[in-house]
């Protein structure tokens, strides 16, 4: 386990105000030197407290709250505990079929565990969904900002798709082949291609490249699907692709999906969703495909 791994695994004691004394100092001395911890920590705040944001809006009052607790309590009293769930439910309808007001007693309470499991189950995979992509969306700010401060700098400097694509072979665990870039009527290019670098995202490579437009940096974020989430957001459809805005740290960033990649262009301008595929499509012909990795 490398430092970084070690001070990583106190980031989260440190946002719940956990640690103090001299181990505190010592995670404050890394962190103020460190800016992959950094990002690390800047992500894990703004799940935590997208997290917190994402509470119920009301909460019952304590009777209320105690009045179920005892309804669950009295009915589930009766109900052995050996068998299955299923085998459970059974016996408790049975023991009270023959008294029609604890049958339709019972029923309302069946009915109204079976809802909350419904929504559960419709809503926590799409909340879980939306964290993953604001955690997408948070890395590839951070990770912009980093680069903008100086604190990442370029492993390849480089104004050649084709240099750049050759660099990134064999270091992303997804194909990757970077188009040629879109002119302007006068034969200059849109987005002037700088370079690009490795960034690590959830323990896999993930490739950075970097643009210029009219002395704004620009960078791209490109991970794979599997692991980087794309959703939330303003949602505005452009062709086959749907793009998703945000805002972050103060910049303005762009998802998108397509050819399992994943995509964050992040800049301090807006933009609309063709001028955000325009920074890496191949020419005007090809406006309509975006991005293309090389075949697998």
């Amino acid at each position: 386990m490398s430092a970084c791994d070690e001070y990583r695994l106190r980031i989260l004691s440190y946002i719940d105000n956990q640690i103090q004394g001299r181990e505190l100092n010592d995670f404050l001395a890394h962190l103020e030197n460190c800016s992959n911890c950094q990002a690390a920590e800047k992500a894990e705040r703004s799940l935590s407290q997208l997290l917190w944001e994402s509470r119920p809006l009301y909460s019952a009052p304590p009777g209320l709250r105690a009045r179920v607790a005892a309804a669950v309590e009295r009915h589930a009293a009766p109900v052995p505990a050996r068998g299955g769930f299923y085998e459970r439910i059974a016996r408790m309808l049975q023991s009270g079929w023959t008294d029609p007001a604890r049958r339709v007693r019972r029923l309302q309470l069946l009915a109204a565990s079976l809802a909350v499991v419904a929504m559960l189950l419709v809503f926590v995979p799409n909340l879980v969904r939306q964290v993953h992509a604001a955690d997408y969306v948070q890395m590839a700010a951070a990770t912009h900002r980093s680069y903008v401060g100086g604190e990442l700098p370029l492993e390849l400097h480089s104004n050649s798709p084709e240099e750049v694509t050759a660099w990134f072979n064999g270091k992303v665990p997804f194909p990757f082949r970077l188009p040629r870039a879109q002119v302007t009527p006068d034969n200059s290019p849109a987005y002037q291609l700088t370079g690009a670098r490795l960034v690590k995202y959830h323990g896999e490579s993930a490739a950075l490249v970097t643009y210029q437009k009219q002395k704004e940096e620009i960078s791209l974020l490109i991970a794979s699907a599997d692991s980087a989430v794309v959703a939330g957001g303003e949602e505005v459809r452009s062709g086959k692709l749907t793009f998703h805005y945000h805002t972050a740290e103060g910049f303005n960033v762009v998802t998108w999906t397509t050819h399992d990649l994943s995509y964050a262009l992040v800049s301090s301008v807006s933009g609309s969703a063709r001028e955000s595929c325009m920074v890496c499509h191949q020419s005007m012909a090809d406006r309509h495909n975006n991005f293309s990795p090389a075949p697998k």
